[in-house]
């Protein structure tokens, strides 16, 4: 058996596969105080419905998260920086950006580590990686003494120019472990080896503050599973897709901070792989956000760097400067505060909002009778019949349609003058407005013409909405996987085992030693190759890709391309300068002229590990089996409330169906409005034709 677990901020999801491909599936509560425990108090059921034990778990994946958690409620470790003479201040400095430039009341985001909690000590490299000025060893000692006597949990090390020598940073790392071994320590070159002072010191910053936390996490995790009898490796979910031993990243967590939205990316691509879908927008709505990401040709769209922490429910990729920086491989996922969960408040002036604040999976929505006031998107939905009041995730947890409208009509009908399926209506119409947003970030605003995208929804809350946001975006047809609200666990049984290293290698192309390059190269992937041979893996399982980030001459920013393998030619550069037009181009519209010089900035190695896991291909329509024949649904002023049939998955096997309709199931629940078709296919997907756009 295989165990993929995704925690969310209202439900953790657990996905099971036994080697014959029969799928075990479990949705619970999240356990907000300790993520864990909902792991360690389901497991065990899990595995004796099968009749079997913790020692037939070959693996656990796992997507959390724990470590964005603690930055957006800033409950991250206590931690100080430790940088060279003159440089105290660049977390402050940052990059002069401003996500509101005309707004003279906006305040940055406080730090991660306060002024007073960042050092100096004397010490100097240059550029090229020459020492100018030894580290003084007794200063250094005095600041680290410094620094653990206000209490300290974590330090982070970033000297000026250590992506090129590191000696003086593995020398303060070693000072601190010998005299302090309680603090955690991260240093810029372990993290980050590329040029751009604050990036790295933004980085670095970020994986000292939530190391301790994460450390504690998977320490406990790992003890949990212990207690269930099973020793199979943990292995973790990373911001880019590929996913980490437990190991790595208690010393890297900075590479998970994005965990959570990656998985369900993850799973997207291999089913458009499945069904040849070449262009796919993926949607994924859980309890407490809605995330939007592109497939384009097959090809999944990835960033270099993005921020976390930001107070704005903004996500325009034009705007920066409203969190924190981390400049990590990241799948580019657009994310904005619009859940199941998610708050409808009336502002000062008696207009609607949604969100960000949540109810989580504590106290939850209204009807959920478990302490929860304010109204919700999910009490909206219920009200209007989406959901079956009878329950969600197979009727284990029962919802009160009566409090919910007793809280909607308080809130938000009587103060507006509507009546409560008007109300409803409303906070479900402008639900998918916000999240609408998050498509046109990733399609839209860069370009794309999102009536060539099929929209791929799933998230317990996703299939409800997706065929109304299609239909107002002029999509023509969205596609809801089996187990829908489980569908990022299953993302992470198809993630493969990734590390990625980085060198900055700054020279103009007609300028480079080929030999130190290929020296250099040679370098990155022998320490990645050593990296997967101590987790255990063999040669042949091995894959080394690699990537180059170049711009042209006197450009500020670059673009990441391909790079070929083996030993790098002067052909080898020319067919990277041509390749690097071809990208440009295609980003900007244009491509430089004859004789104009290129520049490489820095190459990436990333070395993954080779697994056949074609998990999202066989897993098939589930057995469920709705409580109704059908039930009354809203559809707006123009269509009213109307009787909808409410099917099973396997139910809109053959021809299609057309709506209303609506489909129960365990996970969750797609609504199929009026002019829309579903029909089932050979993999278990439904397949929904949104045929007039118009109405």
């Amino acid at each position: 058996m295989r165990i993929g677990i995704d925690i969310g901020g209202t439900f953790t999801d657990i996905v099971c596969i036994e080697e014959d491909g029969s799928v075990t599936t479990r949705k619970v509560s999240s356990t907000v105080e300790d993520y864990s425990r909902s792991i360690r108090d389901a497991l065990p059921g899990v595995l004796e419905a099968q009749q079997l034990t913790g020692e037939a778990v070959q693996e656990v994946l796992h997507g959390t998260t724990v470590a964005t958690n603690a930055i957006l409620q800033e409950a991250g470790a206590r931690t100080a920086l430790i940088t060279t003479g003159g440089f105290r201040d660049v977390l402050e400095l940052r990059r002069i950006r401003m996500p509101e430039l005309y707004n003279w009341n906006w305040d940055k985001p406080p730090d991660l580590v306060e002024r007073r909690m960042r050092l100096e000590v004397n010490e100097r490299i240059d550029a090229r990686g020459n020492v100018i000025t030894p580290l003084d060893t007794a200063e250094a000692v005095q600041v680290i003494d410094r620094i653990a006597a206000m209490g300290i949990e974590s330090i982070a090390v970033c000297l000026i120019n250590s992506y090129v020598n590191p000696a003086h940073e593995e020398a303060i790392a070693r000072l601190i472990r010998e005299r302090h071994p309680g603090i955690a320590v991260s240093i810029s070159s372990e993290i980050l080896r590329e040029v751009k002072e604050y990036e790295r010191s933004a980085t670095v910053v970020v994986n000292a503050y939530v190391l301790p936390l994460v450390r504690h996490y998977i320490q406990s995790l790992e003890s949990s599973l212990g207690q269930i009898g099973t020793r199979a490796p943990l292995l973790i979910m990373q911001s880019n897709g590929g996913v980490m031993t437990a190991k790595a990243c208690v010393r890297k967590p900075v590479f998970i901070i994005e965990s959570g939205p990656a998985a369900g990316v993850i799973a997207s691509q291999a089913l458009a792989r499945q069904e040849n879908i070449h262009n796919a927008i993926t949607f994924d709505m859980g309890g407490t956000t809605a995330k939007a990401s592109i497939i384009e040709a097959g090809a999944i769209s990835t960033s270099s760097e993005y921020e976390v922490g930001s107070s704005l429910s903004l996500v325009s990729r034009l705007i920066k400067g409203g969190g924190h920086l981390i400049r990590v491989p990241a799948i580019d996922v657009a994310e904005i505060g619009a859940g199941g969960g998610s708050i409808a408040w009336l502002d000062a002036a008696k207009a609607l909002r949604i969100g960000p604040r949540s109810a989580g999976a504590s106290p939850g929505p209204v009807c959920y009778n478990q302490g929860g006031t304010e109204v919700t998107i999910t009490d909206a939905n219920l009200i209007l019949g989406y959901i079956n009041s009878g329950g969600l995730v197979g009727g284990g947890l029962k919802l009160d349609r009566a409090r919910s409208e007793e809280a909607l009509e308080a809130q938000v009908a009587a103060p507006l003058g509507m009546s409560l399926l008007e109300a409803a209506y409303g906070v479900h119409l402008l639900a998918n407005s916000n999240m609408m947003r998050a498509v046109r970030a990733v399609s839209t605003e860069r370009g794309r013409d999102v009536r060539d995208f099929t929209l791929i929804a799933f998230g317990g809350s996703g299939p409800i909405h997706a065929c109304e946001m299609a239909r107002s975006l002029e999509m023509r047809e969205a596609v809801v996987p089996p187990y829908a609200g489980l569908f990022s666990a299953f993302g992470l049984l198809s993630a493969t085992i990734e590390h990625h290293h980085v060198q900055t290698y700054y020279k103009r192309t007609c300028e480079v030693d080929l030999q130190e390059l290929n020296a250099m190269l040679l370098r990155l992937e022998t320490e990645v190759r050593d990296i997967l041979a101590g987790e255990g893996f063999r040669e042949a399982e091995i894959r080394i890709d690699r990537l180059t980030d170049m711009r042209y001459a006197g450009q500020s920013y670059e673009l990441t391309i391909p790079a070929p393998g083996g030993p790098l030619t002067a052909d080898s550069v020319h067919a990277l300068e041509r390749a690097f037009d071809e990208e440009h181009e295609k980003t900007y519209g244009h491509r430089a002229g004859t004789g104009e010089q290129y520049l490489f900035v820095n190459f990436r190695v990333i070395g993954k590990i080779l697994r056949q896991r074609p998990v999202v291909s066989r897993i098939g329509a589930n057995g469920f089996k709705p409580s109704q024949k059908s039930r009354a649904a809203y559809f707006g002023p123009k269509r009213g409330t109307l009787k909808a049939s409410v099917l099973s998955r396997k139910d809109l096997a053959g021809k299609p169906v057309e709506g209303p309709l609506l489909i129960d199931e365990y996970d969750s629940t797609t609504v199929v409005p009026p002019n829309c078709h579903a029909r089932l296919d050979s993999l278990g997907n439904i397949r929904i034709q949104i045929e007039d756009v118009r109405k």
